[in-house]
């Protein structure tokens, strides 16, 4: 639906565009260079000479995978060494990796809890979240985004009605760039006995004076929150994902997760680029300082254009709110063509009024490039919204494919 609407107003497909190169804060698409925001490269340091001169002494020590899952080829030093870290982020007792960061969500929430519990999870959570919580089987709600007062109301009354409940939320929300009130979340959950998973997969690195997400940002002792979540494919340049939590949960998912056990250990090369990009985060704070200073400065440029920016705190997830995907999709594609890569976010992805267009900022972006391109976005989408559209001739169009 979308590439046919594409085709009918002139728009040129955004999805998929080939870069040949680094994505950080340039990024080259067909030869030309351009001023790049669709990367999670948060703290640029995938493409550093540390991280990849890591993964490339890992794969000449242990070759580019380990070829069975963990339990029947067994363990390699830098899976361990990579969950020592990740546990002593979160003050955990362990952690465990595993190679995607959506099938964490799905193998672990949906092993975890089952028929005659409860999953509560915020309306806005990431697709694996969900699809975790049907495989589960349990009852499933979902509370209005952010709203405490109504998720402290449905748990209790679903609550008693359900063996265990389990909280899910995320640390912080890539659509919107907002961040849920943590301290709250745990007080309602220890009144209703209620576990919480939080997914901090666009947490870490970029929440918190060290980087270490929505726990550190908020003053709140990780050891409240009974599972955390998160991925290996942002600030820690890789992919997969991870769980931190009590030794307990730790050795249950490790000989019994599905997504675990019957699943691929994780590459050598991408656990020795995550270690490495982890103990960059730890030596180089600036890294992160400049990241929330770089966001905090285009959220303060884009509202002082006019730019309506929703929920967002500045911290890495921008959005641009344009209240209509016809807006969204032109304004990416003329922006694109004045050298400014950002994705447009439209319906069914979205509700219509919510379609966006969503700037991920990095500690690489410079001063100069942010301004700039906050100006030139008020300028597009001033310009696109006077442009008329015949939505009855696009509708007739979109039909007669």
């Amino acid at each position: 639906m979308v590439q046919r609407a594409g085709d009918a107003l002139g728009i040129a497909n955004p999805y998929f565009r080939v870069h040949e190169g680094i994505a950080g804060a340039r990024s080259t698409i067909e030869g030309q260079i351009y001023d790049n925001f669709v990367s999670y490269n948060y703290l640029g340091l995938n493409g550093s000479p540390r991280v990849s001169d890591a993964a490339k002494n890992a794969i000449d020590r242990y070759g580019t995978s380990v070829s069975a899952s963990r339990i029947v080829s067994g363990e390699r030093p830098i899976h361990l060494a990579l969950e020592e870290k990740l546990a002593a982020i979160y003050r955990t007792e362990d952690a465990l990796t595993l190679v995607s960061g959506h099938a964490t969500n799905v193998t672990v929430i949906g092993h975890l809890v089952g028929r005659g519990d409860l999953i509560v999870h915020d309306a806005l959570s990431h697709n694996s979240i969900v699809q975790g919580a049907l495989l589960s089987g349990a009852q499933r709600i979902a509370f209005p985004h952010n709203d405490m007062d109504e998720l402290d109301r449905l748990l209790g009354q679903a609550r008693s009605g359900a063996d265990r409940a389990l909280i899910v939320v995320e640390g912080h929300y890539s659509m919107d760039g907002d961040i849920p009130d943590l301290a709250r979340l745990i007080t309602i959950a220890r009144r209703h006995r209620a576990h919480i998973m939080v997914d901090e997969a666009h947490s870490l690195g970029v929440l918190g004076t060290k980087g270490h997400g929505i726990f550190e940002h908020s003053d709140v002792d990780p050891g409240e929150i009974d599972v955390w979540m998160g991925t290996l494919s942002k600030t820690l340049s890789g992919c997969g994902g991870y769980i931190a939590g009590s030794r307990q949960l730790i050795e249950y998912l490790r000989y019994s997760a599905p997504g675990f056990v019957y699943s691929v250990g994780l590459p050598p090369p991408i656990a020795a680029a995550a270690l490495a990009s982890l103990e960059m985060m730890a030596a180089e704070p600036e890294r992160i300082a400049r990241l929330q200073a770089n966001s905090a400065r285009f959220l303060k440029t884009a509202r002082a254009h006019g730019l309506d920016t929703g929920l967002s705190i500045g911290s890495a997830i921008v959005p641009v709110m344009t209240g209509s995907s016809i807006v969204a999709a032109r304004a990416a594609d003329a922006l694109f063509a004045r050298g400014i890569n950002v994705q447009p976010i439209i319906y069914p992805a979205v509700p219509e009024q919510g379609a966006r267009l969503r700037f991920f900022i990095s500690s690489l972006h410079e001063q100069e490039q942010l301004d700039r391109v906050a100006r030139s976005v008020a300028e597009t989408i001033a310009e696109l919204r006077d442009m008329p559209v015949d939505l009855t001739d696009l509708a007739n169009r979109l039909a007669a494919r």
